[in-house]
């Protein structure tokens, strides 16, 4: 409430124009009818585990695609994903020393910010796509309009991953950006004994770059529920600006409870992650570092394909290890997107993807993904980088 006594309004950043206001409504209603897709002793668990890697005991490895399709072959691919998943995050144990919590991007990542509300090809302009759970990725106007029915079709996907991941004999938590506020907000629940109030979508969730602003509706949203909640933080973060969303996700500072997940670029993370770390440090709050090396290393060819490089990945991923270290502070973790699949999307690796490669198997339906060997190969790089140090330039 504001110092008058009326209700503050929240800014409610990149959600889609839905045509319909009465169907969107119809929807909610039906997705509040329905079950918890994840367990609250299950989300719990997580934050306690959170909470290890936070004090320094653990590393959190989150990964999977950019942005999820719907479909049986793509749950089939978030298997093999998070099968490989668990194998990266076991040769970064090694490397480390320490154990590694593993959480997937993986059954609810279907919606995805735009920087652009349209897309033009040969004249025509038509709304951005914006995740499966929004509208299509085909370029015509029936394709590309917001449906809320698909709101329902992502709560059917995501519980069908959910069921086919608690069978894997590698469990893994299930993550996503709490993105669409009618979905995330319709699968709030509240434990009638406890009266503790947790996000039923995912175990953990995360606020994007772009929905970060103090006075945004997704930061309420992390600030009222129980689960693990991650930010985005890129290089036009300030101390002052990190220390307020801290104060406002987790008052409380309750350890597990805030993941603060750094994508800076390999080129500007040297010159802007000293600062926002030393502030926190000193403020002496609980929240869990991870280096998010692939957002800002991401570049756009001659010909117009996005593309990141591995070098860069693994440089960010240095310089963020290097720079905890040197400041006495505990680098907990990476946040990646990656598949299992033999993609060409990201340059170089061992079996180096090169420029003209990238048109060979490029199938993400958003941002370029490291595929299975360039994972392995980051993975491997990262483990030595937590192993050996590294020394800043």
């Amino acid at each position: 409430m504001t110092p008058g006594g009326t209700a503050r309004v929240l800014r409610a950043d990149q959600q889609p124009d839905w045509p319909d206001p009465d169907h969107l409504h119809r929807v909610a209603a039906t997705l509040r009818s329905r079950r918890a897709l994840v367990a609250q002793e299950e989300v719990d668990a997580l934050r306690r585990r959170l909470a290890e890697a936070a004090a320094g005991r653990a590393l959190l490895l989150q990964g999977g695609p950019c942005a999820e399709i719907f479909g049986a072959p793509a749950r089939h691919e978030t298997e093999q994903t998070m099968a490989m998943l668990g194998r990266m995050a076991s040769t970064l144990s090694e490397g480390a020393e320490l154990p590694v919590v593993a959480v997937g991007r993986v059954a609810g990542q279907y919606a995805k910010p735009r920087s652009r509300t349209t897309e033009q090809r040969h004249g025509t302009v038509l709304p951005a796509y914006r995740g499966d759970a929004v509208n299509g990725t085909g370029f015509s106007a029936r394709e590309r309009a917001a449906d809320p029915d698909r709101l329902l079709r992502a709560y059917d996907e995501s519980a069908a991953a959910l069921r086919r991941l608690r069978s894997m004999a590698q469990w893994c938590y299930s993550s996503h950006e709490a993105l669409l506020l009618d979905y995330e907000n319709s699968l709030v629940r509240t434990d009638p004994d406890t009266r503790r109030t947790y996000a039923s979508s995912g175990h953990m969730l995360w606020i994007g770059e772009r929905t970060r602003h103090p006075d945004c509706a997704h930061v309420e949203l992390a600030a009222r529920v129980n689960n693990p909640f991650g930010v985005k933080v890129g290089p036009s973060a300030t101390p002052d600006d990190l220390l307020d969303l801290i104060t406002r996700i987790n008052p409380e500072r309750t350890p597990g409870k805030l993941t603060l997940i750094t994508r800076l670029g390999a080129d500007r993370i040297e010159d802007v992650l000293p600062a926002l770390v030393d502030k926190v440090r000193l403020a002496e709050v609980p929240v869990l570092w991870v280096c998010d090396p692939m957002h800002g290393n991401t570049n756009v060819t001659e010909t117009g394909t996005k593309t990141r490089s591995v070098a860069d990945i693994v440089a960010e991923i240095r310089a963020f290890v290097g720079i905890h270290r040197q400041l006495g502070t505990h680098p907990g973790g990476l946040h990646l997107e990656m598949t299992a699949h033999a993609v060409t999307e990201c340059l170089g690796g061992t079996e180096p993807v090169r420029a003209e490669d990238l048109g060979k198997n490029y199938t993400s339906a958003c941002d370029p993904r490291l595929n299975a060997g360039q994972a392995a190969d980051v993975a491997s790089l990262a483990a030595e980088a937590w192993a050996h140090g590294w020394t800043r330039r």
